[in-house]
């Protein structure tokens, strides 16, 4: 008699190893929300590829039960293209912070975007580098002045990450609030479903150099409307955006990136042909 195994719960997906994180970091809601996703989607973890790039959100794949890599800096979402792109089965999730993937990692989110490759990409936002000890990011606000190297402001425009994947061709965007797991575990989920590139931003307090952040859970607000599948519809939403406004922003119906040709070329060739 054959006895089917019983699905796979969130706990399934959570690994041994324990969070180093600061007590109160937006991040331990992320890392919930991520095995919640996986539950809900019921894959298996072998087929499951979780890559990261440096940083305290980085972290995050060793803290989960799948198939993970900890990248250098910046640098996860090549690394996950080529997972993908060499082994389109899996389901490929990228994950970082502010700093990773907006400032050494930023030509590589635009490209990622552009490229549609079939992925998920979080970037847990807290608007500072947390590891590095209190830093402005690229998306800290140019009056931001709590930063001994910055002690009267940046001067700089924030960057903000979804009308900058908008811009670049990201194919689904969507916005959550680490306050909210069960939120970002929803679209998390549509993101991973949604054909091509998929950019979750999640505000996630950094309540040790950014304890003002605990406020955010009375500032963000769910989107008035529908998800915008038009570019330029949601490119006037995004202008008038506080960037505090939840849910999914834009979905988009571009086809997936698919490579030229097909190699069906074993690793045996492969050896072979380096050897020659």
């Amino acid at each position: 008699m054959n006895v089917q195994a019983a699905p796979l719960t969130h706990n399934d997906y959570k690994s041994d190893v324990k969070p180093i994180w600061c007590p109160g970091c937006g991040d331990y809601a992320v890392l919930s929300a991520v095995t919640r996703a996986l539950a809900d989607l019921g894959r298996p973890r072998e087929q499951i590829a979780f890559i990261s790039g440096i940083g305290c959100s980085s972290r995050i794949p060793a803290y989960t039960n799948v198939y993970g890599f900890h990248g250098v800096h910046g640098r996860a979402l090549a690394i996950a293209a080529g997972v993908k792109v060499a082994r389109p089965d899996l389901t490929v999730i990228a994950a970082g912070g502010d700093g990773d993937g907006l400032s050494i990692g930023g030509n590589h989110f635009m490209h990622a975007c552009r490229r549609n490759v079939d992925m998920t990409y979080i970037v847990m936002d807290n608007e500072v580098y947390g590891m590095t000890k209190g830093q402005a990011s690229p998306t800290t606000a140019p009056d931001w002045c709590k930063s001994k190297l910055t002690p009267e402001g940046t001067g700089i425009s924030a960057v903000d990450p979804c009308r900058l994947a908008l811009a670049a061709g990201a194919n689904f965007i969507a916005r959550g609030f680490a306050g909210n797991p069960n939120e970002v575990a929803r679209l998390i989920v549509e993101g991973i479903n949604h054909p091509g590139f998929s950019f979750v931003q999640v505000l996630s307090p950094c309540v040790t150099y950014r304890p003002e952040q605990r406020e955010w859970k009375s500032i963000v607000h769910p989107a008035d409307a529908s998800p915008a599948q038009i570019m330029a519809e949601a490119m006037h939403r995004m202008a008038a955006d506080d960037g505090f406004t939840t849910g999914v922003l834009f979905q988009g119906n571009r086809a997936p990136f698919q490579p030229i040709g097909k190699n069906t070329a074993s690793f045996a060739d492969l050896e072979r042909k380096f050897e020659s």
